[in-house]
Formats: C-alpha cells, structure tokens, sequence
C-alpha cells in the first residue's frame, strides 16, 4: 500500500463520493442500477483506493462559474424582446413562492367574500371569522416559506421539475421512434421459434 491509496477512508469520504454518485445520476452519466452497485461498494470501502475505483470514469466536478458550458451571466434572450431574461434562479423561487401561495391567497379571497356578502344582506358588521381560516395557514405558509427558501427547496423542486421532462420528452420520442420504425417482434404475430 503506497500513500494515500492505503490510508483508510473516513465517513465524510464515503459521503463525499455518495454525492457525486447522486449527481451523476442526475447528469445522466449513470444508470439506478450502476448508481446502486456503487454507492454499495462506497459504503462498504475502507480505503481511498476503493473510492477512487468508483469515480475513476466520470470526469471531475467543475464548479459552474469555471465550466466552459456555465451559462452567460446576462442570462439566455428573451425570444419576445432579444433582452436578457431575468436571473434564474429569481425566476425559479417566484415560480416556488407562487405555488406555495396563491392557493392560500385563493381560498383567502373566498371566504372574505363570503363574510363581506353575508355581513352586506344581514346589513350589520359580522364576526371576521375569515381570520381563522387565515391566520392558522398564514402562520404555517410563512414557516414553511421561511424554511423552504433557507432549504433550497426552489431549486429542488426546478431540478425534479426539469428532470420530468426530460424523462417526458425522451419518453415521446422513443414512442416516436417505434411508431416511425414500423412493428417491432413485439408486434409481430407469427411465432418465434
């Protein structure tokens, strides 16, 4: 055993390779099935030469703002206007804070237009009991905004949201493709033998 090859590793080390097996993963450089042999064998490895064997064929981790593919500070041309769109990553918490929100703000504008048709033809200033349904679920939305954009959770959400497309889209044009082709053996009613 010679350096650090033989040095045996540490939790953080196996956590370390754990993560960029999930995101080879989801760069699409590994498969679930390859994806679960390895992050086995990383888990069960005692030395950095065992860790090593399993990034050994994916390529090394380039921070965004080094990558020859990071995408132009200006952000990508608006198709409508040739202006640049506005950052990302704004764009993507709205779009969160939006989905976590509006529905609130919905039921919100409801029932207080309940209250005020109801307080209109009973012509007397009723209990603002809308408060109830608003405060509890404010309180609850606030935390959970709070928390969500500390946690990343925007992002997390546009990742998933993004990667079900792409499975959508190459799912398409794999049925494309098979209708494009013609019948596969599938299809194909005389018997194989």
């Amino acid at each position: 055993m010679d350096g650090r090859d033989g040095m045996r590793a540490a939790d953080a080390d196996r956590q370390a390779v754990a993560d960029r097996l999930r995101s080879a993963v989801d760069e699409g450089r590994l498969n679930l099935h390859e994806y679960d042999e390895r992050l086995q064998r990383a888990y069960a490895a005692r030395t950095y030469a065992e860790l090593d064997v399993l990034l050994a064929d994916l390529p090394a981790v380039t921070p965004p703002e080094r990558s020859a593919l990071a995408p132009d500070p200006a952000g990508p041309p608006d198709p409508a206007g040739g202006r640049p769109s506005p950052a990302a990553p704004r764009g993507v918490a709205a779009r969160w804070l939006a989905e976590v929100w509006l529905p609130y703000l919905r039921v919100v504008a409801t029932v207080v237009t309940i209250w005020a048709v109801t307080s209109v033809l009973s012509r007397d200033l009723l209990y603002f009991w809308p408060a109830w349904v608003a405060g509890p679920w404010g309180a609850v939305l606030a935390v959970r905004t709070v928390s969500g954009l500390a946690g990343g959770e925007p992002r997390r959400q546009a990742i998933e949201r993004e990667r079900r497309r792409r499975h959508k889209r190459a799912k398409r044009a794999r049925r494309r493709e098979l209708r494009a082709g013609g019948p596969d053996e599938r299809d194909d009613p005389r018997p194989v033998g």
